[in-house]
């Protein structure tokens, strides 16, 4: 028996209100999720640690966001942006013997619902999270179902190769 193969956008719940979000690329998916990225592991930092440290750290495996993680409690509290980091350092912000705790954006925890994303993530789920809310999100930190440890990073980027690889 033959299966047909859905190439409508998918469409679903949306935080936009009443407005569903459509999936540009929900046909090149075919059931992926963010485990099919193959996302590095994630490299956390401490925010006592230099930021010296963070820059060689990036740098060597070509990463543009790191975790930020407390030391004691491997809590998640933030994140560097790397470019962000190095116009903090270019303008004089930020030296790079100083703390990260300094340059790191920290995340809002009171108040708000995070989206846990996963390695089972479905990928129009992920690109939802990306696009959809209103707010752009260049990145998404990807953590075990109770959020107990940071696996790795998904950026938009990788999301991209991965639809170009991907035939239609």
């Amino acid at each position: 028996m033959a299966q047909t193969i859905k190439t409508a956008p998918h469409v679903g719940p949306s935080p936009l209100g009443g407005i569903p979000f459509v999936s540009k690329w929900s046909s090149r998916y075919r059931g992926a999720t963010v485990q099919d990225l193959e996302p590095p592991a994630a490299l956390s930092l401490n925010p006592t640690d230099p930021i010296q440290l963070a820059l060689i750290s990036a740098f060597e495996r070509e990463y543009t966001h790191l975790t930020i993680v407390d030391a004691a409690t491997r809590a998640l509290l933030g994140y560097i942006a790397i470019p962000a980091l190095q116009a903090q350092l270019d303008a004089g912000r930020v030296r790079p013997e100083d703390p990260l705790s300094r340059a790191m954006a920290r995340f809002e925890r009171r108040g708000k619902k995070y989206q846990v994303i996963t390695m089972a993530t479905p990928l129009e789920d992920l690109e939802r999270f990306f696009d959809g809310g209103g707010r752009c999100q260049e990145f998404a930190v990807v953590t075990d179902e109770d959020r107990r440890f940071v696996l790795g990073v998904a950026t938009r980027s990788d999301l991209e190769e991965f639809v170009k690889r991907r035939p239609a």
